[in-house]
């Protein structure tokens, strides 16, 4: 698994925050569309239906210690998942065909980077845009996930070629 910007990588699936855990939902993307998971059940939105989607009350990061911080972030998440209390919860406000819509996504860690989070911000709305394709983040989980989450500079340089590609 690895985290760039405010997507979740894995081998198989790229979410907005963090993947599904046993006490929560997830805010899946695929080549189709959108998928809003919550303990009430599951919404889809193809990429057609969307006329924007922006990601709200994203944690800041502080100005220091990054690395640490995000190491600690991830640990922190997984324990507090553990014990049976969720993440920092971000929302994900989506203008759809039929109106707006409101979707809970939990934050992968306690603290974004602005850069980060300004670029997964960018490349979400080229998503809707149909400018970019989440088919492209898959393809990176399958070859490079296992490698864990890469260091500032590449996620932000991976967030840019995905904004391009």
């Amino acid at each position: 698994m690895a985290m760039v910007g405010l997507f979740w990588v894995t081998p198989d699936a790229v979410y907005v925050g963090s993947p599904p855990s046993a006490i929560g939902g997830c805010v899946r993307l695929t080549g189709d569309g959108l998928e809003a998971v919550d303990p009430d059940g599951s919404r889809t939105w193809t990429w057609e239906e969307l006329r924007s989607a922006v990601v709200e009350d994203v944690p800041v990061e502080g100005p220091s210690g990054r690395a640490v911080k995000l190491l600690g972030s991830v640990l922190s998440a997984a324990l507090d998942a553990f014990r049976g209390e969720g993440p920092p919860e971000m929302t994900l406000r989506l203008e759809t065909e039929n109106g707006p819509e409101e979707v809970t996504a939990p934050a992968a860690v306690a603290g974004y980077g602005a850069g980060e989070t300004a670029l997964s911000q960018d490349l979400l709305a080229r998503f809707v845009a149909g400018t970019a394709d989440p088919r492209t983040l898959e393809a990176w989980g399958r070859d490079h996930a296992q490698e864990g989450t890469p260091k500032p500079p590449v996620r932000e340089s991976l967030l840019r070629t995905w904004a391009g590609a």
